[in-house]
């Protein structure tokens, strides 16, 4: 017998690539569930699918930094709850030092769909009743008919998740000038903030006053350091420079948006602009701005 769950959730993670560097995603989750009925001739509860379930995903996955830590180029120790993490990507060296809840350390070569199928399949056996035999995952993208990016981020005077400094999306935008659809803005965004952090300048900081790794050889030429202190504890990240880009602000879907409106009301003065920004899947803020 089998029970299946549609859109189940939907995980926000960025995580670590040799070649792109820090990358932002959203991932659509599926699942399919195989076993004997139990006492309440059912496989499992609807209810105890999506908290049971749904929980261990986020727990493990979500808001979090996914590390391939079968890559050659990854370095990592942990003392107590604090993990140093080191990355060479073809982008430039990245280097955190968080609370070991800030990442998912993921037993292969690379982040990609099957690695991480594997690793929530291998966390979710452990949770589920004996009469489920088997589990199946898919995870899948948004199916998305106008531009996206992929943006990493963290905010620090979030009390939830979000605080966690390279947390990301894959998020969609659509830019409408003088109230017509302007896609030539739309690939602007995308193209601007294809695989890029987006920093606020608050917690921009100097790299010689980050306490990274000790083989950490980098300077404030080439990279841009990030520090602050939230709820869950002590966040810093050092990001080739290329990688980012600086915001006057928090980073927060709707500030975000206001942001765009803004730069591009300064681009295009005589024109009104509405910015439907996305933060991942299925929810996002609007602004609008100009004459």
């Amino acid at each position: 017998m089998q029970l299946f769950v549609k859109d189940l959730t939907v995980i926000d993670f960025s995580y670590l690539c040799p070649k792109r560097g820090m990358v932002g995603e959203s991932w659509i989750v599926d699942v399919v569930l195989e076993g004997c009925l139990d006492e309440q001739n059912m496989v499992l509860d609807f209810a105890k699918v999506k908290r049971t379930i749904k929980q261990t995903i986020d727990a493990v996955a979500d808001h979090r930094l996914l590390v391939p830590t079968a890559y050659s180029g990854v370095r990592w120790q942990q003392q107590g709850d604090r993990v140093w993490m080191d990355f060479d990507s073809a982008l430039g060296e990245i280097h955190l030092a968080c609370p070991s809840q800030a990442f998912a350390l993921v037993p292969s070569e690379q982040i990609d769909i099957p690695s991480v199928n594997a690793f929530l399949q291998k966390a979710l056996r452990e949770t589920l009743p004996d009469n489920v035999e088997g589990i199946s995952l898919t995870l899948r993208h948004e199916i998305l008919n106008s531009p996206y990016y992929h943006y990493s981020h963290g905010l620090r005077k979030h009390d939830g998740n979000c605080q966690r400094i390279a947390h990301g999306h894959r998020s969609p935008v659509q830019v409408f000038e003088n109230g017509i659809p302007a896609p030539k803005w739309d690939e602007y965004w995308a193209k601007r903030w294809h695989d890029i952090y987006l920093g606020s300048e608050e917690d921009l900081v100097s790299v010689k006053t980050l306490n990274l790794s000790p083989q950490t050889r980098i300077s404030d030429d080439s990279h841009y350091g990030f520090h602050y202190q939230a709820p869950q504890g002590d966040f810093q990240l050092a990001m080739p420079k290329e990688c980012c880009d600086l915001i006057p602000h928090d980073t927060t879907v709707e500030l975000l948006a206001d942001y765009m409106a803004t730069t591009l009301v300064a681009k295009v003065p005589s024109s009104q602009f509405t910015v439907i920004a996305y933060e991942g899947v299925g929810k996002g803020a609007i602004v609008s701005k100009g004459n």
